[in-house]
């Protein structure tokens, strides 16, 4: 799952979810971006740090965002080790293949637990074409394929494979051997991982194909907000239930 706050990453803590993934969507989700280009280092540890107070139970993962590692090694360690000693996550995830894994190589042989994420890549999607399905040709599913190899002979110890057919997921699956995190990419990966605005209902701008809403946060919240809305306007709100009922001697106004 994915959680931004302190207060969400408890709620997921008390969960059975076992991994929390502070990603730069929050941009659009926390921020009101309309992409993930614009959220900053700084943004990211700030997301990250109360939720990793949030779950101590959890594994977190915290996002590299756009501009923070793609100049090289130097720029990418650097921002990985500021990430983690700030914030006390587990992990960092950064996103590309092949031409991220001398990076990510580098980081690995220095002690930086390193997640890849390939596929659809948000930071980079307006360079393919936008936010739509990956490697849904021969070229696209064996590219994929090398990637995933290319990253986890660098050391990653994880992939995200986002927005992928299914039989190009289960392919990827089959030729690496460390697990595989899935969001749009079919049943046959290790594990799966959606958006908790996405599957609780709360965000309510777009919903993916991928995407099922197991809950419908969003209209008990806007239901709940009316209803007190409604009592305070007609003196339902507050009873005396509510309120401090200490007796008081109130002493008279003076002239």
């Amino acid at each position: 799952m994915t959680a931004y706050d302190y207060t969400t990453a408890s709620i997921v803590d008390d969960s059975d979810v076992e991994v929390i993934l502070v990603v730069d969507s929050l941009g659009m989700i926390m921020l009101g971006y309309t992409t993930t280009v614009g959220v900053t280092l700084e943004d990211m540890i700030h997301h990250i740090r109360p939720v990793v107070k949030g779950a101590p139970n959890t594994f977190v993962v915290g996002d590299m965002p756009f501009g923070s590692y793609e100049t090289g090694p130097e720029q990418a360690i650097a921002s990985a080790c500021r990430i983690l000693m700030e914030t006390n996550c587990d992990c960092i995830k950064l996103e590309g293949g092949r031409v991220m894994a001398p990076t990510i190589k580098r980081m690995v042989n220095l002690g930086i637990p390193v997640m890849g994420h390939i596929g659809l890549t948000p930071q980079s999607a307006t360079s393919f074409g936008g936010f739509k399905v990956q490697g849904g040709t021969p070229e696209g599913a064996r590219k994929l394929n090398e990637d995933a190899r290319a990253l986890e002979n660098a050391g990653a110890f994880s992939i995200v494979l986002e927005c992928v057919p299914s039989v190009v997921a289960k392919a990827v699956r089959e030729a690496v051997r460390i697990p595989i995190l899935g969001i749009g990419a079919g049943p046959d990966v290790d594990c799966q991982v959606l958006l908790t605005h996405d599957l609780l209902g709360m965000y309510g701008d777009f919903k993916p194909k991928f995407v099922k809403q197991f809950a419908q946060i969003r209209e008990a919240m806007v239901e709940g907000l009316n209803q007190f809305h409604e009592e305070t306007l007609s003196g339902a709100f507050p009873t005396e239930e509510f309120s401090f009922n200490k007796k008081v001697e109130i002493p008279p106004a003076e002239d």
